[in-house]
């Protein structure tokens, strides 16, 4: 996948997440209020934006022979499934959702670490590792 393709998707799925949301006429809702999980599932969605970005670039400088991106895109590509899962069971108000945050501080706080390593160097790299740091805290308010 080039980067044109990683973006395309990339902007396909926030296309098609905003539309369903756009199509939500909440008339269906009982609760009162924001919903409980509403600061992860903001973060996680952040992170998987961010984290998208930062694993195309990651997959650019490979490609060109960087070997030392490897660990940082290994490290989002955890990341972003977690996340991924996490807004499934989180939206859901599943009972298995703590869980899964605890995992993600785990994940995020891996991914946060591998991509500092290249955050000075690498603008993607930063702003990911700062939205897995966010994502991790709002997870451990989550977790009981």
């Amino acid at each position: 996948m080039n980067r044109r393709e990683a973006l395309f998707a990339t902007g396909a799925l926030l296309a098609s997440a905003g539309t369903a949301v756009a199509a939500d006429d909440h008339s269906h809702h009982h609760h009162e209020g924001a919903h409980p999980w509403q600061a992860v599932l903001d973060t996680a969605g952040i992170c998987i934006e961010k984290g998208e970005i930062c694993l195309t670039h990651c997959i650019m400088l490979l490609g060109e022979g960087d070997k030392a991106m490897a660990a940082c895109a290994t490290s989002v590509r955890e990341m972003l499934a977690s996340c991924r899962a996490l807004i499934t069971l989180a939206g859901a108000e599943s009972k298995f959702a703590p869980r899964l945050a605890a995992l993600c501080v785990d994940v995020c706080k891996n991914c946060e670490a591998e991509c500092k390593k290249h955050a000075a160097k690498h603008k993607p790299c930063k702003e990911c590792m700062e939205s897995c740091a966010e994502c991790a805290k709002a997870c451990k308010t989550m977790i009981v």
